[in-house]
């Protein structure tokens, strides 16, 4: 029943926009379904999108409830200035997170898309209001747990927004501004800001709490780098050999993997142009040693080339294992 009256307000609404756009007034069949297919994805996408956001936003939320605040330890980027000003202002957080984030959005808008801007200031909107409202249970006074399982949590939060296409802290965004103006990476700004928070942190806390933000800040930053990278490792490998048939045939056949493959010429030798088919595949990083056997036993001196691969989709390389 839902499923058919989702369907028909797809159907309504792909009909409302061929009227307004075509010269047509009553668009036909064959015009709509494509439309329809196109907000079908769409609309899964965004509800994906907002599920990941919610989590992330209690995640941050219990990293900052659960360990953070009640033992008035502090965190780097957006969080750890807002931190800092409550320790100062007494102003609550809720209302300080939004606050230092909005400089970060305004600038998000205008140099990404105001969309994304959008979707940031309801996760952080939802993060403040997860912070004023939900009670969380302190979990441990431990310093050490207090840095290394607050930082995880946070940093699962800020990681799960970023996979829904939104941040929760807005420091990143700065990072990518000044990257590009600055020509130097992003990581580097990063940890230049992050090098001024925590200085401020030991002048108006103490040296000690300053050194526990650092550790909370790599365990949060790891944790992010695992939730939008991926924890599993992915390898491209380009393989150039003259026996690249049985080559192809050794990775679809005997390792149970997908390939693609490209026409090549050789050139490295003048006046001699050879062609060949290149290989192209993916595999996990604990799959390549098994793979580099099988092509020494195809072809001792064929070239390959391995790249890493941040994250994939489809394909067979989730679905199949490795012989």
């Amino acid at each position: 029943m839902k499923t058919s009256l989702v369907s028909r307000l797809l159907v309504f609404i792909a009909r409302k926009r061929l009227e307004t756009s075509e010269t047509v007034s009553q668009p036909t069949l064959k015009q709509v379904v494509p439309l329809v297919r196109s907000l079908q994805v769409e609309l899964s996408h965004a509800i994906k999108e907002y599920v990941l956001i919610i989590i992330g936003v209690f995640s941050a939320g219990f990293g900052l409830k659960g360990f953070l605040l009640p033992n008035r330890f502090i965190d780097g980027g957006a969080t750890g200035i807002s931190l800092l000003l409550e320790h100062l202002s007494h102003i609550s957080l809720s209302y300080l997170l939004i606050i230092v984030n909005l400089p970060f959005l305004i600038l998000g808008a205008k140099t990404y898309s105001l969309k994304f801007a959008l979707k940031s200031i309801a996760a952080i909107t939802l993060l403040a209001f997860v912070v004023h409202y939900v009670e969380y249970p302190t979990i441990t006074e431990d310093k050490l747990l207090i840095s290394v399982f607050g930082g995880f949590f946070l940093g699962l939060g800020i990681g799960m927004a970023m996979r829904g296409g939104s941040v929760i802290d807005g420091t990143e965004v700065l990072a990518l501004f000044l990257s590009r103006k600055l020509s130097i990476t992003v990581g580097d700004v990063l940890l230049l800001i992050n090098i001024i928070i925590f200085s401020f942190g030991a002048y108006i806390l103490s040296i000690e709490t300053a050194l526990y933000a650092i550790l909370t800040y790599m365990s949060a930053a790891k944790t992010v780098d695992f939730v939008v990278d991926g924890v599993e490792e992915y390898v491209g490998v380009t393989i150039i050999s003259d026996k690249h048939e049985d080559i192809r045939l050794m990775v679809t056949e005997k390792l149970r993997r997908a390939c693609t493959i490209y026409s090549g010429k050789g050139g490295y030798q003048e006046n001699v142009i050879k062609e060949k088919d290149i290989i192209f595949t993916v595999v996990t990083r604990l799959e390549l040693a098994k793979l580099e056997t099988e092509i020494d036993k195809i072809d001792r001196n064929a070239f390959i080339i391995m790249g890493l691969v941040k994250d994939l989709r489809g394909g067979m390389i989730k679905r199949k294992p490795l012989k």
